[in-house]
Parts: structure tokens; C-alpha cells; sequence
């Protein structure tokens, strides 16, 4: 078993947990997490980009001129895309970029992203993360106190004064449990996990082996 200290909010050790092997100790295969993440900054992409083709431009479909006698190129209405406020020849329209990669796939990415913090030495495990109230400062005095400055910090519960006072800090982002993914963990340096959430992960990715 994966054997961590269990720290307190002054970064104090109080005790030992041990974490599952087949969630927090796998063999990690980059190839797979590079597919998860790009799967998930893919699936952000707005996909709004939309020009107007000649059947959307406003105008009269009157024809400019005579076809023949005037010396000058055959032209259409004023929407052809050949002048200046016409219609754009095969733009972009409004689309969804998203997909997905197999449900197992996902899930054993997840565990690998949380088993490199792990075998790194960037995982930390925390009793609790209670803040006496909702203020920058103090989040930021347990970070430096606990010495991950970049940190993911990962809580099994609505915890308010935390998710509040975390907001204004650049290099620190909280999520509950089930928003837990992979990029966010490999983007942030260390894994700050209180032990509530420890549950939730086990919930979510124990059923299956590695």
C-alpha cells in the first residue's frame, strides 16, 4: 500500500494513511495522459467562429449590370463573394469540437495523473483544511506554511471559507472530488488532498483494477 503522513493545517504530522495501490502506486503512461488532456482542452474549444454565406447577406439579388455590351466581367447580385460585403465561400460555421475517449480509458488516465503525485513525492494528505474565516490571507499562510505554493487542493465536502478565500490566488485552485480531473492535476506542481476526499476518489475509481 501507498503509505502517506497525514499533515495538519500548521504542517504538522498526525498520523499515517495508507492509500490503494491500484489508484495512487500504478505504472504511469504518458501516451495516456497526453490523449485524456487533449481530449479535454478539445472538448473547451468554443467552436463559435460563423461567417455569412452569400444566402445570408443582406442585399437585393438584382443583377448589376447586363451580361453582355458593357465591356466588364459577368456579374451576379451584390452579395457574390467576389465584392467587397458579400458572402464568404465555404467560412466557418458554429460546431462542437468535442469527444470522448472510452469510459475505462478516462479512468485509468486519472489514476495514473494522481500516481505520478504520489511516486513525485507532490501529493500531500491533510486531516482537515478549516479556515477561521474567509480571508486571502489565511489560505495562503497554510500553503507557504505546507511549502506548495502551486497546488491543486482537492476536498471531499462543501467547504466555503476554503473555495472563497482560495479564488484570488493565482497558483491555487480548489475542486470537491467530483470535479476531479485529469488536467488540472498534471497543470498544478503538487496534489493537496484532505482526508475527506479520499473516500470519494476511492468511490469513484476503486471498483475497477488498474
Amino acid at each position: 500500500m501507498a503509505v502517506v503522513d497525514v499533515l495538519n493545517i500548521k504542517g504538522e504530522k498526525v498520523s499515517e494513511k495508507e492509500l490503494p495501490d491500484n489508484i495512487f502506486n500504478i505504472p504511469v503512461k504518458s501516451a495516456v495522459l497526453h490523449d485524456v488532456v487533449k481530449m479535454q482542452l478539445t472538448s473547451r474549444r468554443a467552436g463559435t467562429a460563423s461567417a455569412k454565406p452569400r444566402s445570408e447577406i443582406s442585399g437585393s439579388t438584382r443583377k448589376l449590370f447586363r451580361q453582355k455590351g458593357t465591356g466588364r466581367a459577368r456579374r451576379g447580385n451584390i452579395k457574390s463573394p467576389l465584392l467587397r460585403g458579400g458572402g464568404v465561400v465555404f467560412g466557418p460555421a458554429p460546431k462542437s469540437y468535442a469527444y470522448k475517449l472510452p469510459k475505462k480509458v478516462r479512468r485509468l488516465a486519472l489514476k495514473m495523473a494522481l500516481s505520478s503525485k504520489f511516486q513525485e513525492n507532490k501529493l500531500v494528505l491533510m486531516d482537515n483544511f478549516e479556515l477561521p474565516e474567509i480571508r486571502t490571507k489565511e489560505c495562503l499562510s497554510v500553503i507557504r506554511t505546507l511549502n506548495r505554493e502551486n497546488a491543486l487542493i482537492i476536498i471531499g465536502e462543501e467547504n466555503e471559507k476554503l473555495e472563497l478565500s482560495s479564488r484570488n490566488l493565482p497558483r491555487v485552485k480548489v475542486l470537491r472530488t467530483e470535479g476531479l480531473n485529469v488536467y488540472d492535476i498534471l497543470k498544478y506542481d503538487n496534489l493537496i488532498l484532505v482526508e475527506s476526499s479520499v473516500q470519494g476518489i476511492e468511490g469513484r475509481l476503486g471498483n475497477e483494477g488498474a
